[in-house]
């Protein structure tokens, strides 16, 4: 029997040192987790138990090395902000709120409908002074929010650790600076602001992250390995090296930098085509990248990828999802698979992982057939 636990597994692969085996770590879609818990979705999505029961229980399903907790901060009332639940004619749940309503179903991320849309920034009469000074939400997608409750704000990840007794490597998630921004003007006026008025995105960006290190050294103090920094926006489809190098890097920097010292991993998750800029991602201070999507949904060939970074930072990927878990057939699936295990192992830290979130319809037997190609290939010599 292996000396290794699974969390000094990440570890070692964090550190840039090879364990018994290649650990084993996808991040799960919501779909993903809907499909294969069948839980209440709303309840899933709200109620801290019920959400972090669901990841413990996904873990030992697929045999994971690890658990990244992608919400926190979750209200122990939220029910009392429910005004009523029915069911539509497609069977999804409806959740009202005073001011929304929330389809929760169990193949996507919940759709929101406001009664009265929130509105989006200017740019040219924002006041950045007048934004608040702490971050109390997590902008998960176009009009999608968590809330964050401030005094329940790190819970879960002492919830888990108790549960699973330390044996795996417990991983928080923070939102790039930069994403909020794009979310506080809505995406395509924040980006021809990046061109019309520089100075104020500067201004808005720093602000951001003064808010999100606060999170994130929150996140330290609790018994997490690692740091997510959730950054989809970041890529070749949405801005130029150039604008990476002005209006990410920095703070994503300076977040990265107050991570790690205090003493925890932090690694950049960016979709898509990223080629262009691994080295640029690799200045922002960070201890490894996440997804590095292979073709067609990306660009980066992992190979290529250990040979221009892999000697400081690891590599966490980067098995194509779609073409590889959800269209292949079994042959090729397991082919792939194999190819991107004997890649990564020469590598100096790899943890095995789908490139980007896991594809809600992706089978339960195509994942369990992730720990068992890492049991005929992913052992160190």
């Amino acid at each position: 029997m292996s000396a290794y636990t699974s969390r000094a597994r990440v570890l070692a692969a964090m550190n840039l040192q090879k364990p018994d085996q290649v650990p084993l770590m996808c991040q799960f879609s919501i779909g993903s987790m809907m499909q294969q818990l069948q839980p209440v979705p709303q309840d899933f999505w709200y109620d801290q138990k019920v959400f972090a029961d669901g990841l413990i229980a996904l873990r030992q399903m697929f045999h994971f090395d690890g658990i990244l907790v992608s919400l926190h901060g979750h209200s122990p009332t939220w029910r009392s902000d429910v005004v009523k639940t029915e069911q539509d004619d497609e069977g999804n749940n409806v959740v009202h709120f005073k001011d929304r309503k929330e389809i929760h179903s169990l193949t996507e991320l919940p759709m929101v409908k406001y009664h009265t849309p929130p509105p989006k920034a200017d740019v040219s009469t924002l006041n950045v002074d007048e934004l608040p000074d702490e971050i109390d939400y997590i902008p998960v997608s176009s009009d999608l929010y968590f809330k964050l409750d401030k005094k329940h704000l790190y819970d879960i990840f002492d919830y888990l650790h108790v549960q699973t007794g330390g044996a795996y490597s417990i991983h928080g998630e923070i939102t790039s600076p930069f994403d909020y921004m794009l979310d506080l003007m809505g995406y395509e006026n924040a980006l021809i602001a990046l061109i019309l008025d520089p100075e104020k995105c500067h201004q808005i960006l720093a602000h951001f992250t003064k808010g999100v290190k606060k999170i994130a050294l929150g996140m330290c103090e609790k018994p997490i390995d690692a740091i997510k920094v959730s950054s989809p926006f970041a890529g070749m489809g949405f801005i130029s090296p150039e604008h990476y190098t002005e209006y990410v890097l920095p703070y994503e920097r300076e977040i990265a930098l107050a991570v790690r010292a205090a003493g925890k991993h932090i690694y950049t998750h960016t979709c898509g085509h990223i080629s262009d800029r691994l080295e640029l991602m690799r200045d922002t201070g960070i201890s490894g990248i996440e997804c590095l999507d292979p073709e067609p949904v990306g660009n980066v060939d992992l190979e290529d990828a250990f040979a221009r970074i892999g000697d400081t930072m690891f590599i966490k990927g980067n098995i194509d999802s779609v073409y590889s878990l959800l269209f292949a057939d079994d042959a090729k699936a397991e082919d792939d698979v194999r190819k991107i295990i004997e890649t990564g192992k020469r590598g100096k830290g790899f943890i095995l992982s789908t490139a980007c979130s896991i594809a809600p319809k992706v089978t339960k037997e195509r994942l369990l057939m992730l720990s068992r190609m890492i049991e005929r290939h992913g052992g160190y010599l």
